[in-house]
């Protein structure tokens, strides 16, 4: 359970406000997301957007948001999160709210422009997953680096392994480069999801197990290239995954999960995208943080160009710019993409044990 005593020393309008929301995101969270079971895993990843540098001078994140997130988040078991940024006092910040139960593994910085400065980890429930003393970001060997030029990529992939019940297996979170829609910078894209799919799939041929990739990989469509990257090289997107848009305005596919499954026992349960404005950041709050805005980003066109450049927003601009802008750097430009895991093999376990049967690997 998160840490919540420190709400009583928020100004009451404040205090009021954010018990208010979480009481809210309890509830929506719970008719929406299983609760954690004995038998069953609940895995995410989300990109929480520019977490947490306000370099862009549109934040900072106030306490309150950090309670959401840190909310939401106590509801699974493992989460892959990326755009953690250098200073990592804020994601200390995050995991302390978690409580004690947590903890956190996370990437050095990618250096580099395209890197952006960013680091990626893993947030877990001790209780209910182990961390398996293993962890590596991927090198690629200079034969099969991205593209011509021979790159790296953007940001280092990030491995893990882990035990959850008698599942063991090894995941690995990615934010994957972006570019542009077309030309030499999507071929980049496309060739860096190929690039660790590929990598995986060799893995497994020296050192055969369970392995995960998820985050964000800038999916344009389930039927696009940059899937078919991902699907042609070794990897499954079960279909209980399949057809989630994970931006916030529900009409990209940039984050996935997929598998490349060795253990035939592990079984699906649920899945889905939570959307925090069910609770929180939601259209009808946009007086309450009308003072938390800076004014010339909430009362003036600042990606205009021209005579559009700096004028004054109407009324309705500043609520488009709340809704699409101000949120996002509170919460996060991307939804949280879930899936629930079997991971109790007792039955399959004593069943090995019968006389004729070929006992499976203890626990």
């Amino acid at each position: 359970m998160p840490r919540y005593f420190k709400i009583r020393d928020y100004e009451a309008k404040t205090r009021k406000r954010t018990l208010e929301r979480i009481l809210d995101l309890r509830k929506v969270l719970s008719e929406k997301i299983p609760f954690t079971k004995p038998d069953s895993l609940l895995l995410a990843t989300w990109n929480i957007k520019d977490f947490d540098s306000n370099f862009y001078k549109q934040g900072p994140r106030l306490d309150e948001s950090y309670n959401y997130i840190a909310e939401i988040i106590s509801r699974f078991d493992l989460v892959a999160v990326q755009e953690i940024n250098r200073d990592l006092d804020p994601l200390r910040k995050l995991v302390w709210l978690l409580g004690n139960d947590w903890d956190f593994l996370v990437t050095s910085i990618t250096e580099g422009l395209s890197g952006n400065g960013e680091r990626m980890a893993f947030l877990f429930n001790k209780k209910r997953v182990k961390f398996t003393n293993l962890s590596w970001q991927v090198i690629l060997p200079k034969s099969t680096m991205v593209t011509e030029e021979g790159l790296q990529f953007a940001r280092a992939p990030y491995v893990v392994s882990f035990q959850a019940g008698w599942f063991k297996f090894n995941i690995c979170t990615v934010h994957i480069y972006f570019g542009e829609d077309s030309g030499e910078k999507l071929q980049r894209r496309i060739e860096e999801i190929e690039k660790i799919a590929t990598h995986f799939k060799n893995l497994n041929k020296k050192e055969t197990g369970d392995y995960i990739l998820l985050g964000d990989f800038n999916i344009v469509s389930p039927q696009h290239q940059t899937m078919q990257a991902l699907e042609e090289n070794g990897f499954k997107i079960p279909d209980i995954l399949k057809g989630f848009e994970t931006n916030l305005g529900k009409n990209k596919f940039y984050d996935q999960i997929a598998f490349k499954q060795n253990d035939k026992r592990l079984e699906f349960g649920d899945a889905g995208v939570f959307d925090f404005r069910d609770a929180v950041c939601r259209e009808e709050d946009y007086e309450d943080y009308f003072d938390y805005m800076k004014t010339e980003y909430r009362d003036f066109n600042f990606r205009g160009r021209g005579a559009n450049r700096n004028a004054p927003r109407t009324e309705e601009q500043k609520r488009n710019y709340y809704n699409k802008e101000w949120i996002t750097w509170q919460m996060s430009d991307h939804l949280l993409l879930w899936v629930e895991l079997k991971v109790d093999f007792t039955n399959d376990y004593l069943n090995s044990l019968m006389p004729g049967e070929a006992p499976l690997a203890d626990l």
